[in-house]
């Protein structure tokens, strides 16, 4: 059967997009910048901007929505209020405050520059997010997700996206004549969220938990499984007539707060970036250069003064609840881009008729301006901090919350869950407070959520696995992993000081984790649940009974007595 002219040609333009993106964003990476400006730089070069080589097609207009609605799905399921709770009330309180001045001097800057009134409301609309996705990326690289500053800083993005989401619905009622019309329709929209958030949250506590309990035994079938569920509530929202973002976003809200929610964000990450890289290049598709260009110099003003003002009014809302001045610093300058969400908001505001593509170039180019630089500035906080620290001392006081280098300081990292560990788990409990486990059996879960330790369910070979785990910080790690590129993983990312056991099940396996820098290696075969609990015992308390046992086991092994210290 042959394709139609317009088939090849809709495939010719999927083609130079997916090949575009993929060649800016590997240059994005290798400078260190986020991929979502090499999204937006894909539209910009092969749009009407520059060769003019793709337009905006039907099926890229759904492809780009369903980018947004994942974009927001994403946003949704990296909602952990575990992660928060602790700290929420001070986190609110920034957050809340941020939203208000910021947007306030975004509307002073906007008119001083000779926008409308209606356009400076949208210009201070818009600008008031803080770019969830990157942030956390980038945080997440450095694994600062888990300090003070980087809890707090995901704190205010999660209340900052509770906004969005608010506005999102907004903008999604359209024009209407007259103020009653306004009130009726925003009246249908709250109630119809509120109704898809209950069905969303008795999801959450009686259906949730089997669907994914079942999905999760088979790694294919969670990816599935999320991505099915993703589509129902984008369907509900559709079928209700909400906005697509707003049913993912729920979508996501409601699998976050599970177990399964991050190895199942890892699992579903690489459909959800193409979603939204097809959505980040529409963008720039949409658009001339004229357009795009229209507020260049109004563009570059407004990114400056809004860096500046915003660091100021992020500073002192840290200070004023009593963080200390390193958790303030950093934790402002962190958050200084214009975010990614000023363009979504820009994109539903022409598409809604509110606005010209000429703003919506201006969000761009504040866009590409603030966030590469951004950047750089969250890759060298502490740098930055080093330098700026002189000048800070008048901020200084004895009493303020200080900056903790992570949520867990020299715990026991678990890698699977077995018989032996089980058994052994009361040796490690007298020696450590706190203790993390990572297991991907479902069938674990359960009885995992019951312990009084903290428990993550995920593959320890995904990245974002091994960042909730904190294995930078962990003092003891003890791998049960049945594969041994994971435990050799487990060897190289521990820390130098860490002591660290890992299984086996061949002789062959167990010689190379000792050679990798195993302190320790179980030979599943020869030895009991018991006795593992004395030789963690052994090591921790009586180290010369500790190296008798390391050449016993490396004379199983014909590798003679090698010294265990």
């Amino acid at each position: 059967m042959s394709m139609s002219l317009g088939g090849i040609a809709l495939a010719s333009d999927f083609a130079i997009i997916v090949v575009t993106a993929t060649v800016l964003a590997i240059l994005a990476r290798k400078t260190r910048q986020p991929t979502i400006v090499a999204y937006i730089l894909t539209g910009i070069v092969i749009g009407p901007v520059m060769l003019g080589i793709v337009t905006e097609d039907q099926l890229i207009e759904i492809m780009a929505e369903l980018g947004l609605g994942f974009l927001l799905f994403l946003l949704g399921i990296e909602m952990n209020f575990e992660n928060i709770r602790d700290i929420l009330k001070p986190t609110a309180a920034i957050a809340v405050g941020q939203a208000f001045l910021q947007a306030t001097l975004s509307f002073l800057v906007a008119l001083a520059l000779g926008f409308t009134l209606f356009q400076s409301g949208m210009i201070a609309l818009a600008t008031t997010f803080g770019a969830t996705p990157i942030i956390v990326k980038i945080l997440g690289d450095k694994d600062e997700l888990k300090t003070l500053y980087g809890r707090v800083d995901v704190g205010i993005l999660i209340v900052q996206d509770i906004y969005l989401v608010f506005a999102l619905a907004v903008l999604g009622v359209g024009a209407v004549d007259n103020v009653t019309e306004v009130a009726l329709s925003m009246g249908r929209v709250f109630v119809l969220m509120v109704l898809l958030g209950v069905v969303a949250y008795l999801s959450y506590r009686y259906v949730l938990p089997t669907l994914l309990r079942a999905g999760a035994r088979d790694e294919r079938t969670l990816f599935t499984v999320g991505v099915a569920w993703a589509f129902l509530f984008i369907f509900a929202a559709e079928a209700l007539e909400l906005s697509v973002e707003l049913g993912a976003f729920i979508a996501g809200l409601s699998l976050a707060q599970l177990p399964y929610s991050t190895e199942l964000n890892e699992r579903m990450r690489p459909v959800t970036d193409f979603f939204i890289m097809i959505f980040f290049a529409s963008i720039a598709l949409q658009m001339t250069a004229e357009q795009l260009l229209a507020y260049w110099q109004e563009a570059l003003i407004a990114a400056t003064l809004l860096i500046i003002g915003n660091f100021f009014i992020v500073f002192g809302l840290f200070l004023s609840q009593n963080f200390d001045v390193e958790t303030s610093f950093i934790g402002t300058i962190n958050m200084l881009q214009v975010s990614e969400f000023s363009l979504v908001l820009g994109a539903i505001a022409v598409a809604q008729g509110f606005i010209e593509e000429d703003l919506l170039g201006f969000f761009a180019l504040m866009a590409l301006i603030t966030m590469p630089l951004s950047t750089y500035v969250i890759m060298n906080n502490h740098a930055i901090y080093e330098r700026a620290e002189p000048y800070l001392e008048r901020f200084k006081a004895e009493d303020r919350i200080e900056t903790r280098l992570g949520v867990h300081e020299d715990h026991a990292l678990i890698v699977g869950y077995d018989r032996l560990v089980e058994e052994s788990l009361s040796a490690i409990r007298e020696q450590f407070e706190e203790i993390v486990l990572v297991d991907r059996a479902s069938e674990n879960v359960s009885e995992l959520q019951e312990t009084d330790f903290e428990y993550v369910f995920g593959d320890f070979r995904h990245g974002e696995i091994r960042q909730e785990s904190d294995i930078e910080n962990a003092a003891f790690v003890l791998s049960m992993a049945r594969e041994s590129e994971v435990n050799k993983r487990v060897i190289e990312e521990a820390p130098d000081e860490a002591t660290v056991f890992v299984a086996a099940h061949h002789p062959e396996d167990a010689e190379e984790l000792y050679e990798a820098g195993a302190d320790y290696v179980i030979l599943r075969h020869v030895l009991a649940g018991e006795m593992l609990g004395e030789r963690i015992a052994d090591y921790l308390g009586d180290e010369e009974a500790f190296e008798e046992s390391v050449r016993e086991t490396r004379d199983l092994l014909g590798g003679g007595e090698t010294d265990a210290s």
